[in-house]
């Protein structure tokens, strides 16, 4: 069994914490080097954060990034599906491939179970604990 998240998830989490902890618009460039990326990359990462809303971004010498949304309200569920898209919960910790209701592998009842207390996890977990 594996849950692994993609780079860009872990850094898109470094980004909206260190934009919380500065407070302020950060330069594109600041924030990749603060968060170990590459400017051309922070692109990639930031942008599904735009589209959710969560951030704002701004061209020229006092752009930047900067939150729109306290990072509290944000959760690690809706960060996961923002840079990933949605969890899938049809794959079978045994076999390469769907497990379903109709053909369930031996660990398909108790995977569905570990994977619904996981997803509720996930969305009660704010990105950023307050204070």
């Amino acid at each position: 069994m594996r849950f692994t998240l993609q780079r860009k998830t872990e850094l898109a989490l470094r980004a909206i914490r260190l934009l919380a902890a500065h407070g302020d618009t950060m330069q594109g460039a600041s924030l990749a080097g603060a968060i170990g990326t590459t400017p051309n990359f922070l692109t990639q990462v930031m942008s599904p954060l735009i589209e959710a809303g969560w951030v704002t971004s701004g061209r020229g010498p006092t752009g930047g990034y900067s939150l729109a949304k306290p990072a509290g309200e944000i959760t690690m569920l809706a960060l996961i599906e923002a840079s990933e898209g949605p969890l899938p919960t049809d794959k079978c910790v045994l076999e390469d491939g769907p497990c379903c209701d109709l053909v369930p592998c031996a660990l398909h009842d108790s995977w569905q179970q570990a994977q619904r207390a996981l997803l509720t996890e996930l969305r009660k977990m704010p990105v950023l604990q307050p204070d």
